[in-house]
């Protein structure tokens, strides 16, 4: 999976034309990947004014507004592709402008099929 990280001070400098060239070159990359069968989801979040984060702590429920902790770099999206390993995974996300005001992390996925298996719970 590639976590789509943004830095909105980095991306709130540039001129909207460069922004959105970006995102065109964003969203043709991504095309280009779901042809060649590489990409299978991939999704933008709203921005983190829009988030509620929620614990439970000593079985007391705290909502709060925003994101979890103070960051620099915020969550913005993610793209789940297939790569044949890490290299590859890499290779792709460097093509993400993403990485240029913010972070594209590559992680892999777990297979939630084992975890079910391993833990006992019903498919």
């Amino acid at each position: 999976m590639l976590v789509i990280y943004n830095d909105p001070q980095l991306q709130g400098a540039l001129p909207q034309a460069e922004t959105d060239g970006m995102m065109r070159d964003c969203l043709a990359h991504a095309d280009d990947l779901r042809r060649s069968g590489q990409l299978t989801e991939s999704q933008m979040l709203e921005g983190v004014e829009t988030a509620k984060s929620v614990r439970i702590r000593n079985g007391r429920t705290e909502i709060t507004d925003g994101p979890f902790s103070e960051a620099k770099e915020v969550l913005g999206g993610f793209n789940l592709i297939e790569a044949k390993d890490m290299n590859e995974a890499v290779q792709i996300a460097r093509e993400f402008p993403w990485a240029r005001t913010g972070c594209v992390e590559v992680r892999p996925v777990r297979d939630i099929g084992t975890v079910r298996r391993r833990v006992g719970a019903p498919d």
